[in-house]
């Protein structure tokens, strides 16, 4: 049993000490409070004998059936990270107006960070697949990368906050942040992610929207 901490003391915590320091007045104290999350706070809140057994419970007791439309949820992630910004733009580009080429911005822009973060970590990290430590987990679809974070989850978390964030609808949310728990949960499903993957996917692709988001805002500000 172990438990990964990132120490004040490594590289992610001196970026993020960085941006304070130059972008100060865009930090706000939910930024603050993504980042004491991300930097001082044990990622993975479990111990590694919890992490298995939860995946296994959600691995192994489910109905087969519904494995099809998962795999159609987390199949969409990556193509929708794409269209939805390029839809936006294409918008911008048509009717010619400012909203819809911020909206691009904040969208693409998250999307961006997340990847980046997210990349960054997982081969910083380089935490082996579950199917790879515990041949005992079933996986459904190939993986060849490192497991920590979710790159699936992270980049869910990213599209769904940011189009929440510059279409605040009740009706936008909703679908949204249900499609991104269904892609979530199907990585889980499919053995290719332990929960505390999951769980630091959510958390970067959020934290990124909002921190996209609020460094666009004040830079519009010093226009």
């Amino acid at each position: 049993m172990y438990c990964l901490v990132f120490t004040p003391h490594n590289w992610f915590c001196h970026i993020i000490i960085y941006y304070i320091r130059h972008v100060q007045k865009a930090i706000t104290p939910k930024l603050l409070l993504i980042g004491f999350i991300v930097c001082f706070l044990p990622i993975r809140v479990i111990s590694q004998q919890a992490d298995i057994q939860l995946l296994r419970n959600l691995n192994s007791n489910h109905n087969a059936s519904a494995d099809p439309m998962f795999k159609t949820i987390t199949n969409s992630v990556f193509p929708l990270a794409f269209a939805v910004p390029t839809v936006v733009s294409c918008l911008h580009l048509l009717k010619k107006d400012s909203a819809n080429k911020q909206r691009a911005i904040i969208i693409g822009g998250t999307l961006i960070i997340s990847s980046a973060v997210t990349g960054i970590l997982k081969y910083s990290i380089q935490r082996e697949r579950p199917f790879v430590t515990y041949p005992d987990v079933k996986h459904i679809t190939p993986e060849d990368s490192y497991s920590f974070p979710s790159g699936h989850t992270s980049t869910a978390f990213a599209l769904a906050t940011s189009v929440t964030i510059v279409y605040p609808k009740w009706y936008v949310a909703a679908p949204a942040y249900l499609w991104a728990s269904s892609a979530s949960y199907s990585r889980l499903r499919f053995g290719v992610h332990y929960p505390s993957d999951v769980l630091a996917g959510a958390l970067i692709g959020s934290g990124s929207a909002w921190l996209c988001y609020k460094l666009n805002k004040r830079l519009q500000q010093r226009k």
